[in-house]
């Protein structure tokens, strides 16, 4: 996904608190690094902090899934690269790889869900239409790029056929 994604990617260094008993990033803090880069997102549509407190706005995760590719060790600079893949009024579907020490290939990608909620319920609302300009102008600029590698996956064990 590299060097075609309308969205700046988010950038950050794999730290000895997030690596584990294996010299590895702990699986936990893939989702964090990711929930860094969905912040960056949130931002890039109008609804940075000071928005999202003046309006009583902001952005729940419904559902997250995450592919980790390959091993990430301390000390190594990462690079999550994002796209909207769809969104209705309220929803952003959204796709995200993450890429280590400037390789081109992934070393993990996500796929999320976000919701849009009045704080104040909390409950679902529509974007505000500043807001939805932005997603929907996001949406234009993402709708040429090449498939999602690793969207719409399911993740199950193959049912066993019974014996006749």
């Amino acid at each position: 996904m590299s060097h075609t994604s309308p969205l700046p990617a988010y950038r950050d260094t794999v730290r000895a608190e997030w690596v584990d008993y294996n010299g590895h990033l702990r699986d936990a803090f893939y989702m964090l690094i990711f929930s860094y880069a969905t912040d960056a997102l949130i931002d890039q549509i109008g609804l940075p902090d000071v928005v999202r407190r003046a309006r009583g706005r902001s952005i729940y995760t419904l559902e997250a899934h995450i592919n980790y590719l390959q091993e990430i060790k301390l000390g190594a600079q990462v690079r999550v690269e994002m796209r909207l893949l769809a969104h209705d009024a309220k929803r952003l579907h959204v796709y995200l790889e993450m890429f280590a020490d400037g390789g081109a290939e992934p070393v993990a990608a996500s796929e999320q869900m976000l919701l849009h909620v009045d704080t104040s319920g909390p409950r679902s609302v529509a974007f505000d239409e500043d807001v939805a300009e932005c997603v929907d102008q996001l949406a234009r600029s993402c709708a040429a790029l090449p498939a999602a590698a690793w969207a719409g996956r399911l993740i199950g064990l193959p049912v066993a056929k019974a014996s006749a």
